[in-house]
């Protein structure tokens, strides 16, 4: 697949997604680079901002196999993963696979479930894989974590362990929408009544896994240059140098903001990467993996203050 067909792909998809939802045009975006990039998506934002709705939508229109588990505090790592479960006809453990076992899972309210479960979800999205019972189970190569979650400070919720939002790509916050789009949320869905699903907006898939699969290959031809790959590192290094932060980004966030460059240079149709492309997401990308220093914090200074500040300093290539 050439990089002119893989922005056709993403065109194609941002038009039927957009069948039913309402802006968030960024956040499409940059589920389309990280679907493209093979990453995993945070959303956080205030009930009833579509979180889950887009992310159902954006699935239909990839053709993906799908799978959703709703967090609750009482869930556990089995209800996702499975579990091998004794057959008294044939007197030998069979395998119950959980929803995990899809294409593209939307890990709804993710952080309405403590911890230990949250934690069933590590091997997964890191090596596409899961463990039952000392046994390994392979996972699609097109596998994708979706996940939810409302702001931290709302009641009954679990913050997310450092190592859980270490495997998400990205971290975006779904906002309210602008007087505009919410009038036309309400003249698009205030007739309407029961529950709104993708299929009732006329989506349908315009790709398909051995399509997306090409698209990421096509990013083999994407070039890094050493200037911009230096400047990458040196972003990354800046957060841990900080003294307003009290941790800062690891390796792997360097890696990943890298791939993502690519991403998203291939989906504006370029076979190089710029490094606006990498300023674009450097947010995105580091938000959830900084933390503030006692003394920022009583200041009230914001991750995405920092970011910027550091995005700002940090001297890009010409």
């Amino acid at each position: 697949m050439s990089l002119a067909d893989v922005r056709s792909m993403a065109d194609a998809i941002r038009g039927e997604v957009s069948k039913a939802v309402v802006g968030q045009d960024a956040t499409i975006d940059h589920l389309l680079v990280a679907l493209i990039s093979q990453g995993h998506v945070l959303l956080e934002g205030p009930p009833g901002t579509a979180k889950t709705f887009l992310a159902q939508c954006f699935t239909a229109a990839l053709g993906l196999d799908f799978g959703r588990i709703q967090f609750t505090p009482d869930l556990l790592p089995g209800d996702i993963l499975g579990s091998n479960l004794f057959n008294f006809q044939t007197s030998s453990f069979t395998l119950t696979r959980g929803p995990i076992f899809c294409e593209l899972l939307l890990a709804d309210e993710i952080n309405r479930t403590p911890p230990k479960t949250q934690a069933a979800l590590l091997e997964a999205m890191q090596e596409r894989r899961v463990t039952l019972d000392g046994e390994t189970h392979a996972l699609p190569d097109r596998f994708m974590v979706v996940a939810t979650q409302n702001p931290i400070e709302n009641q009954g919720v679990y913050p997310l362990p450092e190592a859980q939002l270490d495997r998400f790509l990205f971290k975006l916050l779904v906002d309210y929408p602008t007087l505009e789009q919410e009038t036309a949320i309400v003249s698009r869905f205030g007739d309407k009544s029961g529950p709104q699903r993708a299929a009732d907006f006329g989506i349908t898939a315009v790709t398909d896994p051995a399509k997306l699969a090409e698209a990421s290959s096509a990013l083999s031809a994407v070039t890094v240059a050493g200037e911009v790959t230096d400047y990458i590192v040196r972003l990354i290094r800046a957060t841990r140098e900080n003294a307003e932060l009290s941790s800062g980004a690891s390796p792997r966030a360097a890696v990943l903001l890298a791939n993502a460059a690519r991403a998203r240079a291939a989906l504006a149709g370029r076979d190089y990467v710029i490094p606006d492309d990498v300023k674009a997401l450097a947010t995105s990308v580091l938000r959830h993996r900084l933390v503030l220093s006692p003394a920022a914090e009583i200041e009230g200074r914001q991750v995405e203050d920092l970011v910027a500040d550091l995005v700002e300093s940090t001297e890009a290539p010409r």
